[in-house]
């Protein structure tokens, strides 16, 4: 699924994982409208959210042609091949995965015939009731090994939903969703089409965005608002928890079908969507600069110079700046250009890692007492690296500051977190946790106050990363987990 703004993840050392965005999805109806560029650009600037694979789906009225690759959306896509995809809908993603490996398979949009056609789907997110959706399709379809039915490349909970859509015979793809869609448990922000129709859903927690937008001849559904921006779709609402859309020549109708119990995902503000990008009527970045004033009045300490370390740490870092009175600067510059993989590094430059992505400017920082503001501390291993590499350029003092609580629990909702063992702040102290990366202090914000700073009532916001309280229940753990379809040989295949 799922998971930017200038960056390409969020690891500063690439062998260090932190959190791992969620899928970004967009969808477009819009006949005379070039579909396929607009939803090459609505992905672009979803680029953020997942950088494994792209994909789009487009319809022509009469088949939809799905045309996907692993790589990052400029690397997927180029002018002839969007010139030829023609049609009046359209659907596209950006795949970090949290179910199924990164492999071509798994890429989205996922496609299936149909009895009357076909359906392609679009998925963020992550379910956690996929063991008993295999179960449902094995029934529907009649196969003990569902890979009999025809769907033996991807290994993906998307898979499984769109080959449940597909199994109804007698039904279209809009009757089959309402059907499908009170089944699924977990987060799912939806965009799917026929060749006709554009559907979108989401789960009824409303964990993962999804917003609607218009366009002069059409109508866009995409996971932020900065997607509706860059393809000038002005933002008419949040599609609502438990939401059913579908959008065709008849024009947009909508229903729930489910109750709503909004637990949308607080580390959307921290770090996951686009500063630009509005939730719950609030500027991220506004929120994180916010979430950096309360850092300070929380946190204090005497400093000379506060920095961020690029890119999510920016908007807290001024916020902490302005409330603190201590200037802010620039003390790392970033190189934007790293992704995920790369070649290994020898013995010699084994320092090589985190200074693909960072590198200190010694004039700046050299004699300083540093405030360096970050989004989050998952392993440690990039916060050590950061720390040792500004005492070596000749900060005085590091006080590191965080604009999040601890994460001590893994996310199952469709962000990548490492598992609880491996979560540095699971099982010893902040103090603990300041030793070990060898900052001067370490200091977290709070819980509640990070609340605060959302506008958005704690009850209506899953924290489940920070306080372990998980607004959907998960299955037993051997039916839980990324590999969960890959296990056996007579798994299903699906995708995030």
């Amino acid at each position: 699924m799922p998971r930017g703004d200038g960056r390409l993840t969020h690891d500063l050392d690439p062998h260090d994982l932190g959190p791992q965005d969620a899928c970004g999805v967009f969808g477009v109806w819009a006949p005379g409208e070039e579909v396929a560029k607009l939803t090459y650009f609505g992905l672009y600037a979803l680029q953020h959210r997942g950088q494994e694979s792209a994909g789009i789906a487009v319809s022509n009225g009469r088949q939809i042609l799905v045309y996907k690759d692993m790589g990052l959306v400029s690397q997927v896509f180029d002018e002839s091949t969007l010139e030829s995809l023609k049609g009046s809908v359209a659907i596209g993603h950006s795949r970090y995965s949290t179910t199924g490996s990164s492999v071509w398979q798994n890429a989205q949009p996922t496609f299936r015939p149909t009895t009357s056609g076909s359906v392609a789907l679009a998925h963020n997110g992550n379910l956690t009731n996929t063991h008993d959706l295999v179960e449902l399709l094995r029934q529907r379809t009649d196969a003990t090994d569902v890979r009999a039915t025809g769907e033996t490349d991807s290994s993906s909970d998307t898979g499984v939903m769109a080959s449940l859509l597909s199994s109804y015979p007698d039904r279209s793809v809009e009757e089959a969703a309402l059907d499908v869609l009170p089944q699924l448990r977990g987060a799912f922000s939806l965009v799917f089409m026929d060749e006709g129709t554009l559907y979108a859903a989401r789960d009824p927690q409303g964990i993962r965005p999804l917003v609607l937008g218009r366009l002069e001849r059409g109508w866009v559904i995409a996971s932020e608002t900065a997607a509706l921006d860059i393809v000038g779709a002005s933002f008419i609402r949040e599609i609502e928890p438990g939401e059913f859309v579908a959008i065709d020549e008849n024009g947009l109708r909508t229903e729930h079908f489910a109750k709503p119990e909004p637990k949308g995902c607080l580390f959307e503000y921290v770090y996951l969507a686009r500063p630009d990008t509005t939730i719950n009527d609030q500027r991220v970045f506004s929120v994180r600069a916010e979430i950096g004033r309360r850092l300070a009045r929380e946190h204090p300490v005497e400093a000379d110079l506060v920095i961020p370390v690029p890119e999510s740490g920016t908007p807290a870092a001024i916020g902490y700046a302005e409330e603190s009175g201590i200037p802010f600067g620039h003390g790392l510059v970033k190189n934007s250009y790293v992704g995920r993989t790369f070649i290994q590094p020898s013995q010699t430059i084994r320092q090589l890692g985190i200074r693909l992505k960072l590198n200190p400017l010694r004039d700046v920082i050299a004699g300083k007492r540093l405030v360096v503001v970050d989004d989050s501390i998952v392993r440690g291993n990039t916060q050590r690296a950061l720390v040792s590499m500004l005492r070596e350029f000749g900060a005085a003092e590091v006080h590191v500051r965080i604009s999040s609580p601890p994460v001590k629990w893994p996310c199952f909702y469709g962000i990548d977190f490492a598992s609880r063992a491996e979560l540095i702040a699971n099982g010893i102290s902040v103090d603990e946790i300041c030793r070990s990366i060898g900052a001067d202090t370490l200091s977290y914000v709070d819980l509640d106050s990070l609340i605060e700073a959302t506008n958005v009532p704690k009850d209506n916001l899953c924290r489940a990363c920070f306080d372990g309280i998980y607004p959907v229940a998960l299955p037993e753990d051997d039916l839980i987990g990324k590999h969960l379809l890959e296990q056996a040989p007579t798994t299903v295949e699906v995708n995030p």
